[in-house]
């Protein structure tokens, strides 16, 4: 009787918390969902009404929407790549007893704690500055020509600054899983005459398994809706070639003022994001249950 008590007190209890997150969360979907069938422009929003699935059909009939999905694709892959595999060995490099560990651990982690529009500054200036950037002056250091990077690699440019800004991330929650590792699992390989290579790849690898699930997971919510790099670089161009599904988003609502084509890009941009977590957790969910 108590327990049933208990379990009703419970209830009660975790019913505001419960109620407000539903509200937080229906709320803006049905209020997206409500925009998306109507012809609405922020500039003349007296002139609207319902034209039920026309702003879908506007939407996907946009030159760079299959443009865009291509590269919020790559996007996500390659700053995933490149965070992981990174993440990874920088893991294994600051597990290590070093001089001045403590200081390099905050060093590595610290470039997650700089603000986007911050990070894409720095990058845009003081790193891919084709006349007075590093790369630049590394470049001419070989007898090199610079590369214009925004211009010539706008996609690459992007992934580059999102992976610099996210390996922190990777590299704290595979530092902290690399750290719970068994010390005794791989004396007993090394004794057995097991290389390095092969300890990495039959203990330590495995091991990470359910991090590495984790980080792709958790970047992945965070990547598909990337907007602030992208508006401080390169601004969706040249072109359209850096153009991601939430810059279309973007460009639709507040630069053409179209709020009904914009609303439906998002709930395009809902439907992709559970698609690619849908696979996600088929891939390497399982990894959970482990």
């Amino acid at each position: 009787m108590s327990t049933q008590a208990s379990r009703s007190a419970a209830r009660v209890m975790l019913a505001p918390a419960v109620v407000v997150l539903l509200v937080w969360m229906i709320v803006p979907l049905a209020m997206t969902l409500w925009f998306s069938v109507q012809r609405y422009n922020l500039l003349r929003p007296e002139d609207s009404g319902f034209i039920w699935f026309q702003n879908y059909a506007n939407f996907v009939a946009t030159p760079a929407f299959w443009l865009a999905i291509l590269n919020t694709l790559l996007l996500v892959l390659g700053v995933l790549a490149i965070t992981v595999v990174g993440g990874i060995l920088i893991a294994l490099l600051i597990d290590r007893p070093i001089w001045g560990q403590g200081p390099v651990r905050i060093l590595v982690i610290s470039p997650f704690f700089i603000m986007p529009p911050v990070a894409a500054l720095i990058w845009k200036n003081m790193f891919m500055n084709p006349t007075n950037g590093l790369f630049a002056a590394g470049f001419r250091a070989v007898g090199l020509q610079p590369v214009e990077w925004l211009q010539d690699w706008p996609l690459v440019s992007v992934i580059l600054i999102v992976a610099w800004q996210w390996l922190p991330f990777a590299t704290l929650i595979l530092l902290t899983a690399l750290q719970s590792l068994s010390s005794e699992q791989l004396e007993a390989a090394e004794m057995d005459g097991a290389p390095p290579l092969k300890r990495f790849w039959y203990i330590t690898l495995p091991h990470l398994a359910r991090a590495i699930t984790v980080v792709v997971l958790i970047q992945t919510i965070f990547l598909l809706g990337i907007l602030v790099e992208i508006l401080v670089t390169t601004n969706g161009g040249p072109g359209n070639e850096s153009t991601t599904l939430t810059y279309l988003v973007y460009f639709e609502a507040i630069l053409d003022t179209d709020a009904g084509t914009a609303a439906a890009g998002g709930v395009v941009a809902v439907i992709l994001a559970n698609i690619v977590a849908v696979f996600l957790m088929r891939a390497i969910g399982k990894n959970l249950d482990a």
